[in-house]
């Protein structure tokens, strides 16, 4: 069983490097013509053909005319359905695609947005994997005229960024007798997040403790601070109305107390840790952090990363961790 599982990865390994000749890189939009798209029976499809060979062979023993024609009937039926599948295929454009970021471990998801052009297209489907894999997604339909979005799971990684070479986008329809596929070699990368494990709690703000104590000033009326997503609790005078009306999401003003302390959230100061370690436990406060509201800086060997929040900021500090050296 080993022996023959190094030789078909083997084999495979071959096959993709001669389909990435052959049909070289992609950039969006990617249009499916003739000359990239594949075609092979099923299993269903191979059973479907030995019946007929039976069949065949039955009537031609027997000189059944019957037989022969419910044969030769159920043969051109058969390549009516290739045809179909081959269709179902031919001329369809990924004009989008879009990887989510995850933690180290967690499945994470591709999205493909597909223009079907001027056919329906019918349970188009995606996987990562080999040609006689199953497909890793609910397919999808594609009215004439219409987008789709095709998505994928990707299977949970180690950290770090990780180059998606190949997805294969695929059909059976309509009778599941063959399957139609392409090859989209896209440069995408999939970004994994170290996991937030980190066992030290997050250390308050000295501005915070200094107005519990009473030694600094009233939060909140001072300093801008800027904008943020709209949590429950907000007070409505906080809400900035004219963005909302001008279609933006629900955002919130916030502002700093004068003198209010950042968190600073530095590599260096985990040295009893090792590297992993270190990134688990900057990963968890800065999730903390944004979960909090609280603005925090992030310094890694050579990557200084200025104070901020949000969404974006969250994303640029897990990304700066994602590629830190193994």
């Amino acid at each position: 069983m080993a022996i023959a599982a190094r030789l078909r990865h083997g084999f495979e390994a071959r096959l993709a490097r001669w389909v990435r000749r052959r049909q070289g890189g992609d950039a969006l939009p990617v249009r499916v013509h003739r000359r990239r798209l594949y075609i092979l029976p099923t299993r269903a499809g191979a059973g479907f053909a030995l019946l007929l060979f039976g069949m065949l062979l039955a009537g031609l023993n027997y000189a059944n005319s019957l037989a022969l024609f419910i044969t030769f009937l159920l043969a051109g039926f058969a390549l009516a359905a290739m045809y179909a599948c081959h269709g179902n295929l031919l001329g369809v454009t990924v004009v989008g695609a879009q990887v989510e970021p995850a933690f180290a471990g967690e499945d994470a998801r591709l999205a493909f947005v597909i223009d079907g052009g001027t056919a329906a297209r019918h349970d188009l489907g995606g996987d990562l994997r080999g040609a006689d894999a199953d497909r890793s997604n609910e397919p999808v339909q594609a009215a004439a005229g219409t987008h789709a979005t095709l998505p994928l799971g990707l299977p949970g990684e180690r950290r770090g960024v990780h180059a998606i070479d190949r997805v294969r986008l695929s059909s059976t329809w309509p009778f599941g007798l063959f399957r139609a596929w392409t090859w989209l070699h896209l440069p995408l990368e999939r970004v994994v997040y170290p996991a937030a494990r980190g066992k030290r709690p997050l250390a308050q703000a000295a501005g915070d403790a200094r107005r519990k104590t009473g030694d600094g000033p009233a939060a909140g009326d001072d300093e801008w601070r800027g904008l943020r997503d709209y949590r429950d609790g907000d007070p409505p005078r906080r809400i900035a109305w004219k963005a909302y009306a001008r279609g933006a999401a629900l955002l919130v003003g916030e502002y700093a107390a004068a003198g209010d302390d950042r968190h600073e959230f530095d590599y260096d100061s985990l040295a009893p840790l090792d590297r992993e370690a270190r990134l688990e436990q900057l990963c968890r406060w800065i999730v903390d952090a944004e979960q909090r509201g609280e603005p925090y800086a992030l310094r890694l060997p050579g990557k200084p990363i200025a104070t901020g929040n949000g969404a974006a900021h969250r994303h640029r500090c897990l990304a700066a961790l994602a590629g830190m050296p193994s």
